[in-house]
């Protein structure tokens, strides 16, 4: 079915996605938790490899020690590595969340940049955390966030046609944004991630109560 659409009929599908994503999610967001853009990033950072859960429970600890860049920028490496350690590769993400701190104290003025030139300059920082830091705080819509469920269902759903490399981010990304209208690109990422969570998981997908299923090229009915 999806292999044969247009893009004109693949936009419209993805329309009907839409609205079924908002019925099922209204609330759909980030699950990092967060106070401020400078939280996001680094929790957004923390979670590579890691799950949010994890991240969730070290940040906490890690910004009542350290509340501002500034405080991060002249931390101790060995206090953060310990604090961060459950997360996965805790020296290069205190390298990256460090060495973000410092750009962000003496390039930014201490305040996360908006604009994602500014932002892929940071340690740490390529287009997956900048579109998080991007939609969910500052609400501007510069690009889709691909992680492993995003990338997984837009390839289950044939949303994309990189099936030669369905794991490239940015291929990715590009194809969703081109099917997508841009007021919907930041919902989208949250969306399609809650479902990935609870429907359509990597290993065992739910497609008997997907609702999504109908439109589904992969649904196994």
């Amino acid at each position: 079915m999806a292999r044969r659409e247009s893009i004109e009929q693949r936009k419209k599908r993805v329309r009907r996605l839409l609205r079924r994503l908002r019925r099922l999610y209204p609330e759909a967001d980030c699950a990092l938790t967060h106070r401020s853009a400078w939280q996001l990033l680094v929790a957004t950072i923390l979670s590579a490899q890691s799950t949010d859960e994890t991240v969730n429970r070290v940040t906490p600890i890690l910004f009542a020690r350290y509340p501002k860049p500034a405080d991060l920028a002249a931390a101790d490496v060995d206090d953060v590595q310990e604090i961060i350690h459950a997360t996965g590769f805790f020296r290069q993400k205190t390298r990256s969340i460090m060495g973000a701190a410092r750009m962000v104290v003496d390039d930014y003025r201490g305040k996360v940049p908006d604009e994602m030139a500014d932002l892929l300059k940071l340690p740490g920082v390529a287009r997956k955390t900048a579109n998080v830091v991007l939609g969910t705080w500052f609400q501007k819509n510069e690009g889709i966030v691909v992680d492993t469920h995003v990338g997984r269902l837009a390839d289950r759903l044939r949303l994309v046609w990189n099936h030669k490399n369905p794991k490239d981010a940015v291929k990715i990304e590009t194809d969703l944004m081109r099917i997508t209208a841009r007021k919907d690109w930041t919902y989208l990422s949250h969306a399609l991630i809650w479902h990935g969570r609870r429907v359509c998981m990597a290993r065992k997908p739910d497609c008997a109560h997907c609702t999504l299923a109908d439109e589904c090229p992969s649904a196994d009915l």
